[in-house]
């Protein structure tokens, strides 16, 4: 039998409609084709965002572990609440937060690694016929203490609990059809790929493509984990398939162009030799937060 994951990210459950479809299209695909389906869930759409405001708003630098603490809160609500719906679609399921998924990271708050995953009860509840809804983006470190993997972190969560369940795939549905040869919003020719090697995926992602975070990329391709990136919305429009590159069926010079709008280069012509002229530059830039 096949072991899958499948995860949404925020905009998939950004409301308790869109929730309730993401818990349809687990539904559906189960009933097609019997497979062993593990779901990783984000936030709502922007509860991250809220919930950084809310500890500005009550002090002015918030300490990192319990920022942690208190952002880790919004992939509680939405564990729950996709539960319930396959729940009540006729599945039995069972939330998880990261202590009980047993993902061990380090004591790095606000961007710890995953270290280790123990998927002893997510194994015992798959056994059971249990559909297992874990929340992504965060962890717990030696202490016991709430880490949060930083931005993008649900996608390393779910492509961390495909390698330690050793799992055949692992769909992330976005807002997107998959990833493109180059942004859609700025190019009217950018197409869909069908396919993308791990290495070209990991180079993309870590040059401005946002589908996907660097890491999980970086997971996919130490575990040999097959990705899948399609629409929640659109489900049936088209994917891409991030596979080994021995699997791609074409290879062809040039996969993709990618953009960033938060860099600049700054050339500087005749600067005097002497040492204390550079560290001087460096200084003045560095106190404008010019990094």
């Amino acid at each position: 039998m096949v072991t899958i994951v499948k995860k949404f990210g925020g905009t998939s459950v950004g409301d308790v409609t869109r929730i309730r479809n993401a818990a349809k299209l687990v539904s559906d695909h189960i009933k097609k084709t019997n497979d062993k389906v593990t779901v990783v869930v984000s936030a709502m759409a922007g509860e991250t965002n809220k919930l950084i405001a809310l500890a500005k708003s009550c002090v002015s630098e918030p300490t990192l572990r319990e920022l942690d603490v208190l952002v880790s809160t919004g992939e509680q609500v939405t564990i729950a609440l996709m539960a319930m719906a396959l729940n009540e679609l006729g599945h039995s399921a069972k939330s998880f937060t990261a202590q009980q998924a047993h993902i061990a990271t380090d004591r790095n708050f606000c961007k710890a690694q995953i270290q280790d995953i123990d998927s002893l009860n997510l194994k015992a509840a798959i056994d059971c016929g249990i559909i297992p809804v874990v929340a992504g983006f965060q962890g717990i470190d030696a202490d016991g203490d709430i880490t949060t993997l930083g931005r993008g972190g649900s996608d390393i969560t779910a492509v961390a609990i495909a390698a330690a369940l050793k799992a055949d795939a692992c769909y992330i549905y976005t807002d997107v059809k998959g990833v493109y040869s180059t942004d859609p919003r700025v190019s009217s020719n950018a197409r869909l790929l069908p396919q993308v090697c791990h290495e070209e995926m990991l180079e993309l992602a870590s040059l401005g493509a946002k589908v996907l975070h660097p890491r999980s990329v970086y997971f996919a391709m130490a575990y040999k984990i097959p990705l899948c990136v399609l629409s929640t919305f659109e489900p049936d429009a088209g994917m891409t398939w991030i596979v080994k590159e021995e699997e791609l069926m074409e290879k062809p010079i040039v996969t993709g162009i990618t953009h960033r709008t938060d860099e600049a280069k700054i050339s500087v012509h005749k600067l005097p030799a002497e040492s204390v002229a550079l560290s001087t530059l460096f200084q003045a830039m560095a106190e404008e937060n010019i990094y």
